[in-house]
């Protein structure tokens, strides 16, 4: 199926799920819906490398993010997490005023596209070099993630596909106490339920340790870009001209404080 076609249709499906109406769909279920759907089908990755350009612009070519935490590293990211979030942004299910004009039908036609450039996304490999926190109290991060976390994220931070559980490990710091805070004052609407419940009693100095050990977290070696790798399929893609909030921090160890998004 041709750009355009995916695009119509995709633009088809999103306009009649909203004129159904509250009654008939909640934001949720429309989510629900469309990234099952999405999670079904069989990929592109040829399709998913040029709907991608658009990503880059923000997330790097590499998929990376930028160290400060402003855009986190999707790169290696599971497809079934990419997929859901993204169909979340488009049902408004999960408030991104940042990437919701591009996760339209006019910039993403529907499920067979978010499938495809999930699935790009899938094979990027990691930053060798992801920011991480002040590494103080790491004994006790440890065990707070190893109590608290790890049976959903999984002992490495490797994420769960079946359930739609993000992996975390190579994270930036920065992001990932953001984005905890966000789900524990409930402003990432889409989160799970349980893990609201669960970190409520969270104080700053648990979220901080915890976040800073996550960040430390590995990848498997074989996910993981050699240092100095750039994405060979945006070989003109200019770096220099990003804004600065996009560049990655010259100090990753120590990324500093950031507007949130």
């Amino acid at each position: 199926m041709k750009h355009t076609e995916r695009v119509i249709t995709g633009l088809t499906i999103f306009l009649f799920a909203v004129a159904a109406g509250p009654s008939l769909a909640t934001p949720p279920d429309v989510a629900r819906e469309e990234a099952e759907l999405a999670i079904n089908l069989k990929p592109d990755v040829k399709i998913g490398k040029d709907l991608y350009r658009i990503c880059a612009v923000c997330h790097t070519p590499e998929g990376w993010g930028t160290a400060n935490g402003y855009y986190p590293q999707i790169a290696g990211q599971l497809p079934s997490v990419v997929i859901k979030q993204l169909a979340d942004i488009r049902a408004r299910n999960r408030d991104n005023p940042t990437m919701y004009p591009f996760s339209m039908p006019s910039s993403l036609g529907g499920a067979q596209e978010m499938a495809d450039v999930a699935a790009y996304v899938a094979q990027l490999p990691m930053t060798p070099h992801n920011a991480v926190g002040p590494g103080r109290d790491l004994d006790y991060g440890a065990e707070l993630y190893k109590k608290e976390c790890a049976e959903c994220h999984g002992k490495d931070g490797e994420g769960d596909s079946q359930e739609h559980i993000p992996l975390i490990h190579g994270q930036h710091y920065d992001y990932l106490v953001r984005q905890f805070r966000w789900i524990q004052m409930g402003k990432r609407r889409n989160a799970d339920s349980k893990m609201v419940k669960q970190i409520r009693r969270f104080s700053p100095r648990d979220i901080h340790v915890v976040m800073d050990y996550v960040s430390r977290l590995r990848p498997p070696e074989a996910r993981v870009a050699e240092t100095g790798w750039r994405n060979p399929d945006f070989p003109r893609f200019d770096r220099h001209s990003m804004p600065p909030l996009m560049r990655h921090h010259p100090n990753p160890q120590m990324p500093p404080e950031r507007p949130t998004r």
